[in-house]
């Protein structure tokens, strides 16, 4: 398991989309709901997640939402430690103009560089309203845009290397929106043993019920293409210390100390966090 805290830009109330330097938290296009009544839903609804079946269907429709079909994208750049500056101020340039392209099915849910972790490394974390249609409309019609390609060369003279993996959303975690902050993100990421998904769905389906009083969790997603058997967990926290109050006060919360012990079991490896 690996942890990465990440500083990030604007959000609710400010620009609609985020930039570079440290802020607050995910900012998304056509929302129709507050983060209150989407952190409600989304509590209400893993009290009543049956427990999947792994014979029965593919892990992606036992662990994915239904009532979506978003695709996302994490993108992940090892940037030149002299260029990040400049990276920073090329991606702050193109990417929001993606962003607010109307004919361009994707909104882009949050842009962070890792503060702890792998250091001079980019995050940006892509949706795609639409599945793998709504992916491949956006990538054709990057390729004839000629602003978009310029962009992109001159991002890899500043790149050492770069990965991507293509992930669904778990259907019991929240959806992610617009908060105040300014905020740190975690992302915490998980190499999963092959054939654990669904046990490890069915624990973190109810111990995501003991991480939503102080509305910390962002998002959960599981990957489809990319590093297989991948998971990331994505929260919010005002600072480091509440961050470290808030995971202290899980621990006395009768039964999150046994659902940790079986989730762990899921691990394949681990690392730091």
């Amino acid at each position: 398991m690996a942890a990465r805290v990440l500083l990030r830009g604007s959000l609710a109330g400010a620009p609609a989309v985020p930039r570079l330097q440290p802020g607050t938290g995910p900012a998304l296009r056509g929302l129709g709901c507050s983060a209150r009544s989407a952190r409600e839903d989304s509590w209400l609804k893993s009290l009543f997640v049956r427990k999947v079946d792994p014979r029965k269907d593919a892990h992606s429709n036992l662990l994915a939402k239904r009532e979506t079909s978003s695709l996302y994208k994490l993108q992940f750049h090892n940037v030149k430690p002299e260029c990040l500056e400049a990276y920073n101020k090329l991606c702050q340039e193109v990417l929001p103009k993606i962003h607010e392209e109307k004919h361009y099915p994707c909104a882009l849910v949050g842009t962070w560089n890792t503060w702890y972790g792998e250091q001079d490394q980019a995050v940006h974390l892509w949706r795609y309203e639409g599945g793998y249609p709504a992916l491949n409309e956006v990538m054709s019609k990057l390729r004839q845009n000629k602003e978009f390609t310029e962009f992109r060369k001159e991002r890899g003279n500043m790149l050492l290397s770069r990965k991507n993996q293509l992930l669904l959303e778990f259907s019991f975690w929240n959806e992610p929106v617009p908060r105040n902050g300014p905020n740190i993100y975690e992302l915490r990421s998980y190499q999963l043993r092959p054939g654990t998904m669904i046990e490890w769905g069915n624990y973190w389906a109810r111990a995501i019920r003991f991480r939503q009083d102080s509305n910390e969790a962002v998002g959960g997603f599981f990957s489809q293409i990319g590093q297989l058997y991948m998971v990331h967990h994505l929260w919010a926290y005002k600072d480091l210390q509440t961050r470290e109050d808030i995971r202290n006060a899980a621990w006395h919360k009768p039964g999150w100390d046994e659902l940790v012990y079986y989730t762990d079991n899921s691990v394949n490896s681990n690392g730091n966090g």
